[in-house]
């Protein structure tokens, strides 16, 4: 049965971040607020709580899952970021984008995309998730929240319980989201004088990055 932790989206309870962040520590997969849309998260390093977000969201090793940062410098310690793939993150974070860099050895193997060796990150600007982070120390691991057999990811909290609750952890309340997936950018092609692609454009503003 899933907890629920209905919190303040300006000013949230840090009790009740805590106790999020303990069913994070314990293996728990749970749905939390972002500055796109919910979305599930669970432990880095944890092959088993990694393992059950793949079967919740019905995706294979082939589905880019995503970093969470808490900043710049943390998302250094699990990417390769050159001069200019810097400048561009710097510009748009923290903000509603995702990135496509190459992962370094920090980043297990099972959750980079296998042919690749490239990872998603991100670095939220939504002050819930940002506290839950900073609590954690250390990135979460994370995929947009859409039920099997949908395409829209879900963003009522009570919704989400109700549907998942015996398959995850918990649900962070904070109300919802603004319901507009991350702009995507894959920052590889910079590292040997390319421009950047750009995989789908969402809600982070393309003129941010020069594109």
């Amino acid at each position: 049965m899933a907890q629920f932790f209905e919190v303040h989206p300006e000013n949230p309870q840090p009790r009740l971040l805590k106790q999020a962040v303990a069913l994070l520590e314990r293996g728990e997969v749970i749905a939390v607020p972002t500055d796109s849309s919910y979305a599930l998260v669970c432990h880095l390093d944890d092959k088993d709580a990694v393992d059950k977000l793949r079967r919740i969201r019905q995706v294979d090793d082939k589905h880019h899952l995503t970093l969470l940062c808490r900043d710049l410098s943390e998302l250094a310690n699990y990417a390769r970021v050159d001069n200019k793939q810097y400048r561009l993150l710097k510009a748009a974070t923290p903000g509603p984008y995702t990135f496509i860099l190459e992962a370094t050895k920090e980043v297990p193997r099972r959750v980079s995309h296998p042919q690749r060796k490239t990872i998603g990150l991100r670095v939220p600007d939504h002050r819930v998730l940002s506290e839950l982070l900073a609590l954690h120390g250390a990135p979460l691991l994370a995929t947009t929240l859409i039920a099997p057999g949908e395409t829209a990811p879900m963003n009522d909290a009570q919704e989400i319980r109700a549907r998942f609750e015996k398959l995850i952890g918990g649900v962070v309340d904070a109300g919802a989201c603004p319901l507009e997936p991350t702009t995507v950018v894959d920052l590889t092609p910079l590292a040997t004088g390319l421009e950047p692609t750009l995989i789908r454009e969402g809600r982070g503003a393309l003129t941010v990055l020069g594109l």
